[in-house]
């Protein structure tokens, strides 16, 4: 009986956590992903998104250090609150940056450069909500 009380109240704790796991591991792929996008195809994709070479490879770089770290992080036995907190901000943060550079007027993105950047934002935003829950069940 002791067993199943301790099983039963353990459960919610593992599952808990696997979400944050998750939510990180799939926002480093994510990332991972577009920056192996980016950085390689900088040149080609500058045209078709109306935006320049010389940030797309910038963010492409970023992207696949920033991929590594997360599924670093997400990988510790532990993951670190503190630090997954700070993943957190960083794609508020990251997603508010986006909708800025579209509405700033410093760029003339192509209604395909709108559309990524756009559909970026809310992935990003949307992984900052799952990373959010993720830590809020931990507590």
């Amino acid at each position: 009986m002791t067993t199943d009380l301790t099983a039963r109240t353990a459960a919610p704790a593992r599952q808990d956590r696997s979400l944050l796991r998750l939510a990180l591991r799939i926002d480093a792929l994510a990332s991972g992903t577009l920056g192996l996008v980016a950085l390689p195809g900088a040149t080609a994709l500058a045209e078709p998104l109306g935006l320049p070479t010389a940030l797309l490879v910038p963010v492409g770089i970023f992207l696949l250090g920033y991929a590594t770290a997360l599924w670093l992080l997400a990988s510790r036995p532990r993951i670190n609150r503190r630090l997954a907190g700070v993943v957190v901000v960083g794609n508020l943060v990251w997603a508010a940056d986006s909708v800025g550079l579209l509405l700033g007027g410093w760029l003339s993105p192509t209604a395909l450069g709108v559309a990524v950047v756009a559909a970026q934002a809310a992935a990003v935003a949307g992984f900052a909500v799952l990373q959010w829950a993720g830590l809020r069940r931990e507590r």
